[in-house]
């Protein structure tokens, strides 16, 4: 289908959103292989079979915008995961120790590979996308987050603007989504008289952008506004996985300006990943996913605010804790090994960790009412 295609056609919605982390998007695309072949066997399709002939909406942050616009472009999850395995090391190239009091790695080896495989000239506005896609970046001109779609409908997208969002390189938008700071130099788009910098939108409120999905797919300024309800949407929210850095034996004098400018990036998108997968299972029915905490649960079955629930949700992640792993039954892979944002060293433990939650987590019963 083109996208004027899904604009038009009837029936269920079905939207994807996947979670920023570096290499651990290893993580993910074992996850979408197991889905993308539950799907493929349960419509009776043959494997030129895409996840962008199922979804409607793609949504990604971070490696998350690497994956999404993948899929997006009707690539198969497989030839996603050969990418990442033949392109891992590349795509983490260390800057000059110069260069590292401000970055720790390269971006043109990155910029090469994602031109290379979104195509030079593919904009956002360009035919080649099968879904619509929403990409999730900072604009550190601005201090403001940009999740940015291919929606045509919306107010910025339109042709004639001068800075119309369908006009920017892809390959770029992508760039500036996966800029995590102190990891990658921020990336410069011109965006009509303006040049704006941008960097990860992992530091933003949507490292997780699955909500912000829900809402840029029903709420009216989007011009969108699909139908709700639990039968009437699914979406899917897939994790790169997580784990607390909790540290009983931390002193009060240890928390200084090192140890709060290494852990606060990161606990700030714990918390915002966190808090968007909560408030898909407050408003959505959820299928399925994992304890958020000893207090809510994993918040199945359980009433909300709303009368009834407006979408049905699934959310699909690894506790990478060693109990969490010991969980998984990967007693041999270690923390530490898979945790860090740039373990290219350890990808191949990161793709049995997905694989193991492929495995245990992804089940049939949770696209059952969502095959048309």
């Amino acid at each position: 289908m083109s996208i004027q295609q899904k604009l038009e056609k009837t029936g269920p919605r079905k939207l994807l959103a996947l979670d920023g982390g570096g290499i651990r998007g290893t993580i993910t695309i074992e996850i979408l292989a197991k889905i993308e072949s539950l799907l493929q066997k349960d419509l009776d399709r043959d494997d030129t079979f895409v996840l962008a002939d199922y979804f409607d909406y793609i949504a990604g942050t971070s490696t998350g915008a690497i994956i999404a616009t993948c899929l997006s472009l009707g690539m198969r999850v497989d030839a996603i995961r050969k990418f990442y395995q033949e392109s891992g090391s590349a795509m983490f190239d260390k800057a000059s120790l110069l260069k590292r009091f401000r970055y720790t790695y390269e971006k043109e080896k990155l910029t090469d590979k994602l031109k290379e495989v979104i195509g030079k000239d593919t904009t956002l506005g360009d035919g080649k996308l099968k879904t619509l896609l929403l990409l999730v970046m900072r604009n550190a001109t601005t201090d403001s987050p940009w999740p940015v779609s291919n929606n045509p409908k919306a107010k910025y997208n339109a042709m004639t603007r001068s800075d119309s969002n369908l006009k920017f390189p892809l390959w770029q938008l992508v760039r500036a989504s996966t800029a995590a700071p102190t990891y990658f130099p921020p990336e410069s788009i011109q965006v009509g008289a303006n040049n704006f910098i941008f960097v990860d939108g992992g530091v933003t409120m949507y490292n997780n952008p699955a909500f912000q999905l829900f809402l840029m797919a029903t709420v009216e300024p989007y011009a969108l506004q699909w139908p709700t309800g639990e039968d009437n949407m699914l979406i899917v929210s897939v994790g790169t996985g997580s784990a607390a850095n909790a540290n009983a034996n931390l002193a009060p004098d240890e928390m200084n300006l090192i140890y709060n400018a290494t852990s606060i990036p990161s606990a700030l998108m714990y918390a915002a990943s966190n808090e968007q997968d909560f408030l898909c299972r407050v408003f959505g029915k959820c299928l399925h996913g994992d304890e958020l905490d000893q207090e809510v649960g994993n918040m199945c079955d359980v009433k909300g605010p709303t009368d009834k629930k407006l979408f049905s949700y699934v959310r699909y992640n690894a506790n990478l804790s060693r109990r969490g792993l010991d969980d998984l039954g990967l007693l041999q892979v270690e923390p530490e090994h898979v945790q860090k944002m740039d373990s290219v060293d350890y990808i191949n433990e990161l793709q049995e960790v997905g694989k193991a939650v492929a495995e245990q987590k992804v089940e049939k019963t949770h696209f059952a009412n969502f095959l048309s």
